[in-house]
């Protein structure tokens, strides 16, 4: 019959689209995609969109086959024929999101198309995609900081989708990462800031309580230190040991940094870590001559004035 015939037709045209999701997820895995991103993301959005199989389409299904057990089988198969295609197709597309996001020369314009073509085909798969993680808890946007890939922070973080307090499986948020990039260009430094400005700068690394602002001090990023400043970074957080970010400066010699820290005006030289070490005790240990001159005369000043009154 008529009916018969759709339904068979509808029956090849299923296996035969389970087939070449299977084919497409397979060379994927194997190699960089070659394909168009507009046709993987057509294909999620008639993933998403193909109803499942009519109760009466199941029941002409049932009748072709014989005996029970491959009726059973054959509707689990129609049943999760559906889902299994869908599954496939998103682990093509979200493989395809961390190629063309995430490397280290990974190109803005690219990541641009990318994110257009999901945006009017499949939106609610955009803020997925754009917070999508690896393994290893890290979004495109860990990435493309951690690369100083800022031409593809910004367009992320225009998409106002970026979930930037997400913490990585080591972590640290994108905030902690950009505190650890050599941005000074007047343009990354833009796209730097507006990171800081979106996400929380005194969030505390979970392995050892650091802020964005000790990181950036340790190593010895003025650039990223005078943004954190002025981004609201508090000067006298203390990490899991008690130590302070003058404290990382008095430790590592970073003298420049060192009078950045007093500059604020909000700087306690007088805390203590767990060792009850002061900053000053701490340049005394390294013997940075500098810092240590430094320190002292910067505590002199307040009674200096004091003594003035």
């Amino acid at each position: 019959s008529s009916e018969d015939s759709s339904a068979d037709e509808k029956s090849r045209a299923e296996v035969e689209e389970e087939d070449k999701s299977e084919v497409v997820v397979e060379k994927e895995t194997d190699k960089e995609s070659e394909e168009s991103v507009g046709i993987l993301v057509a294909d999620a959005e008639v993933a998403a969109a193909a109803p499942a199989p009519s109760a009466a389409a199941a029941e002409e299904e049932e009748g072709a086959v014989g005996e029970d057990t491959e009726v059973e089988r054959g509707l689990l198969d129609l049943e999760g024929g559906h889902e299994l295609l869908q599954r496939q197709v998103l682990v093509v597309l979200y493989q395809e999101w961390f190629k063309v996001s995430s490397q280290k020369d990974s190109q803005a314009d690219t990541v641009r198309l990318y994110l257009r073509q999901v945006g009017l085909t499949t939106p609610t798969l955009l803020p997925y995609v754009v917070n999508l993680t690896d393994g290893n808890g890290n979004m495109a946007l860990h990435y493309s900081v951690s690369h100083s890939n800022f031409p593809v922070v910004k367009l992320l973080l225009d998409t106002g989708l970026c979930e930037t307090d997400n913490v990585n499986k080591a972590g640290y948020t994108p905030v902690m990462l950009a505190a650890l990039t050599a941005a000074e260009s007047p343009d990354d430094l833009e796209v730097a800031e507006q990171l800081l400005k979106l996400g929380d700068v005194n969030a505390r690394s979970r392995q050892a309580g650091q802020t964005a602002l000790m990181l950036a001090v340790s190593h010895g990023r003025v650039a990223m230190v005078k943004l954190l400043l002025s981004c609201g970074a508090d000067v006298n957080a203390q990490d899991s040991e008690g130590s302070t970010a003058l404290m990382c400066a008095s430790e590592h010699g970073h003298t420049h940094i060192a009078c950045l820290l007093l500059e604020t005006g909000r700087c306690d030289i007088g805390l203590t870590d767990k060792n009850g070490q002061t900053a000053l005790s701490v340049a005394e240990a390294a013997a940075h001559q500098d810092i240590i001159d430094l320190l002292k005369s910067h505590a002199s000043e307040p009674m200096s004035a004091a003594d003035l009154l």
